[in-house]
Formats: C-alpha cells, sequence, structure tokens
C-alpha cells in the first residue's frame, strides 16, 4: 500500500493543512471512503478464466452481489467464503473451512484457471494467513489451477486499490524469462500497457498502435490469465490507470522502465498517451499523426457539444478513486470547467507528474482529507457539479447539490479517443437532468 504519511498534530487539531507545493496541500482527518473488494467487478470481466473467492462476511457478499447486480441464478466469477460465529469463536477452524470451500468451487466449476483469495476487513481483523492459504492451495492445485491472494479491504484505502493488489499479486506470480529459456522475449523490445481496460478499448487502442506500425504491445491484465506477459528489461510500459503505485513497483522490479505521460483521457491526454509509445519506439511525427489524426478529430466533435453546456461551470472533487488529477485536467482544458478543489486521496509525484504540469499551479489540490471541513470548503465554493462517492452523494444532493458518483467514472469505458465524448457526457448528464426537472 501507500507510503504512510506522518500526522502532525497541527492536523490531528483541525489547523490549516500543511503547504507541500504552490499547487498541493495536505490534510488528515475523517475520510469517506469506500470498498476495495469493488475492484473485483470490472476485474471478473476482465480476466475470463479466474474466480474472485472473497474470504469475508456476509456484507461483504451483499456488497459485491448489489455492486454487480448479478442475479441469483447467473454463474458469476466471484464468490464469498462466509466467515461465519463459528469462525470468529474459534470452534471452526478457518483455514479447514476455507480448504473445503475451494475444493466444492474448484470440483463444479473447471473452467477456473485462477483463483484469487481476496482477504477483507473481517478476514485481516482475525488475522487470517491467506497468503499461507494460497501457498498450500497452490501446492494441491496447481498446475491446473493457480492459486493468488491479494486484500481487498476498505480498511486505510481507496476502493481502487483493490485492483493495484490484485495486478501486483499477479506480477509477482510471473516467472521470470531467464527460466523460460526464451531469447526473442529477452532480446525483443516490447510495449506493456498496464490498467484494466474495456475489451473495446483494448481493441481501438490496438488498432491506433498498429496503424502508427507498433506491433509488439500486450495488454495486462490480459483476457484470460494462462496467456500472461513476460515482464523484463527490454518492457517499457504506459500506464493506462493512476492507482496502480503497487503494480507498477513490481514491474519495474523486474527490470522494465516506465513512459512518462498524462493518462489517455480526453483528446490532450490520449494524444499525448500514444505519442509517448512513439517516441520510445522512434516511430516518426507522420507516422504518429496519420494513425491517430481521424479518431482524434471525431473525439474533438464529440466533446464540442458538452463543452456549450460545462464551460464556465464550477466543480468540486471530494477524494475517493485517485482519477480526480487526470480528470481535473480534461475538464477545465479541454472543457473549460472551473477547478474550486481537486480532492484526492494520494498524489503520486512521480506518476501523476505530466498532469501536474498541465494543471498548473493555481489549480488546489487537496491530498488526503478532512470530510468535515471539506464539506464546509464545498459549501463556500456552491459549484455546479460535485464529484464524490456514494456516502456522500445524497446528503448532497438532499441539500441542493448536483453530483456525480466517482465509482461511475470507474466502472465506465472512458479511457482514449472514442471514449472522450462518452466522458464528457458523465459531466454534462446530471446538468441537464438538473434543468429538465427544474423546467
Amino acid at each position: 500500500m501507500n507510503t504512510v504519511i506522518p500526522i502532525h498534530s497541527s492536523q490531528r487539531a483541525g489547523l490549516a493543512p500543511q503547504s507541500l507545493g504552490p499547487n498541493i496541500q495536505q490534510e488528515r482527518g475523517q475520510r469517506e471512503v469506500f470498498c476495495g473488494l469493488t475492484g473485483i467487478i470490472w476485474l471478473h470481466r476482465k480476466i475470463q478464466d479466474a474466480f474472485f473467492l472473497v474470504v469475508g462476511s456476509r456484507t461483504c457478499a451483499h456488497l459485491i452481489q448489489s455492486a454487480a447486480g448479478v442475479m441469483i441464478f447467473a454463474e458469476p466469477r466471484f464468490g464469498t467464503a462466509i466467515i461465519d460465529d463459528r469462525d470468529l469463536s474459534g470452534i471452526a477452524d478457518a483455514n479447514e473451512e476455507l480448504d473445503k470451500v475451494v475444493n466444492q468451487l474448484l470440483r463444479r466449476r473447471k473452467d477456473i484457471k485462477t483463483l484469487f483469495l481476496v482477504g477483507s476487513c473481517p478476514s485481516e481483523v482475525i488475522k487470517l494467513d491467506l497468503a499461507r492459504a494460497a501457498q498450500r492451495l497452490n501446492k494441491q492445485f496447481n498446475p491446473n489451477v493457480k492459486v493468488l491472494n491479494y486484500s481487498g479491504s476498505g480498511i486505510e484505502t481507496t476502493f481502487t486499490q483493490g485492483e493495484d493488489a490484485c495486478l501486483s499479486s499477479i506480477v509477482e506470480s510471473l516467472v521470470s524469462p531467464t527460466l523460460l529459456n526464451d531469447t526473442i522475449h529477452q532480446d525483443r523490445k516490447k510495449l506493456l500497457i498496464v490498467g484494466t481496460l474495456a475489451d473495446v478499448v483494448e481493441d481501438q487502442m490496438m488498432r491506433i498502435f498498429k496503424d502508427m506500425g507498433l506491433e509488439d504491445v500486450e495488454f495486462f491484465p490480459g483476457r484470460n490469465s494462462q496467456q500472461m506477459p513476460v515482464i523484463d528489461k527490454n518492457t517499457v510500459y504506459l500506464l493506462a490507470q493512476p492507482f496502480l503505485a503497487d503494480t507498477s513497483k513490481r514491474i519495474e522490479d523486474k527490470g522494465a522502465t516506465r513512459l512518462a505521460a498524462p493518462f489517455p483521457l480526453g483528446v490532450e491526454g490520449t494524444s499525448a498517451w500514444f505519442e509517448a509509445a512513439a517516441n520510445a519506439f522512434e516511430i516518426s511525427p507522420q507516422a504518429l499523426e496519420k494513425a491517430i489524426a481521424a479518431p482524434r478529430q471525431r473525439a474533438n466533435t464529440a466533446i464540442a457539444r458538452h463543452r456549450k453546456l460545462l464551460e464556465n461551470k464550477k466543480i468540486f472533487f471530494f477524494p475517493d478513486s485517485q482519477l480526480e488529477i487526470p480528470l481535473a485536467r480534461f475538464l477545465s482544458r479541454e472543457l473549460g470547467m472551473q477547478l474550486t478543489e481537486v480532492g484526492v486521496p494520494y498524489v503520486h509525484r512521480q506518476h501523476l507528474d505530466q498532469e501536474l504540469k498541465l494543471l498548473g499551479p493555481e489549480t488546489l489540490i487537496m491530498e488526503g482529507q478532512h470530510v468535515e471541513q471539506q464539506l464546509d470548503r464545498c459549501e463556500q465554493a456552491n459549484p455546479d457539479l460535485v464529484v464524490c462517492g456514494l456516502g456522500l452523494a445524497n446528503p448532497l444532493e438532499a441539500k441542493g447539490y448536483t453530483t456525480k458518483w466517482s465509482i461511475e467514472l470507474v466502472f465506465t469505458p472512458i479511457q482514449g479517443f472514442d471514449q472522450a465524448g462518452d466522458l464528457a457526457e458523465l459531466f454534462s448528464r446530471p446538468l441537464v437532468r438538473k434543468e429538465k426537472i427544474a423546467a
């Protein structure tokens, strides 16, 4: 997880946040967070031969079921091994009970090739060692089924860190290229796109890469857990999501190099993202321009109609997803919105360096949260639109504010040129709805 920054006494007392630079301030206090288990919702759709077994309470089961919207007669690729009173009291051995559940699951579902044991708040509270459980089950089921584990707990995390923890566990399990005896992979420079993307977005990006003349491109995670990339010193990678700090570190530990770029949100960010890849592989500006000209034009056209409604509207971000800074850059520079405050759970200075340069020093970025103070600042700013988590949306709507759920920005495909118009519409739609209700 992210390094914990010490809380100063002034912050405990609720005094002015400590300034870390010309545009980034920091505060600590009460936070509104959502559970990291929600990452399963988009991960299970992406990795189509994997199963996510949450080791948690009935509340965990209800959360995943309701968030995914899966009917009870469906066969999803996730489930919950419920910790009950017998486990908590020590009457039953939780590890033995878990082994029984896993054996039943794998006997029934022969399509599972990778099983994730996902920790939760309850499993961490009772100190259930899922890492050791995964090792034990791996010995039993490998090579037919690989068993991995990661934490989806909502304690001291943001909900998008569930994906980071999952992908980090996969990277750690990857076989070293030297063990593969594959000299072709070891000597060939290749591009790796890191971060869970919708299949349609992945296909669109791959077409552009091929039009640029770049063929050796892989996406991580892939659609099949049995076809994972080889990562070594000849791998360069682009992040598609800004919340993959642990995954990025593990990838670099294997020798890969990150390409600095804004994130592929909107026309500006997506253009610069592809340009970073072109520069790394010495693709000419003419070839790059030919590949992106048409989709860029479509994106500009799609965005234009939303700019008329959003221009000069004030927007306020509460910290939730870690997407806030790239979204703020897109909304301010391409749609003309006024950024009253950009709250973000954690600012990874290296990964967000290009984004911060585009935002400029006049933007107020608040790292961390003291929710009561932030609510006061939101009221003072009186924004036209508030981006926030589910826990704050209804109370703010009751006060008359127009809100956008930040989690919707993770569930929805928003990366790339062809999604730029859809991304803009996610912010214009609440304002259109408000106008229709008032009419």
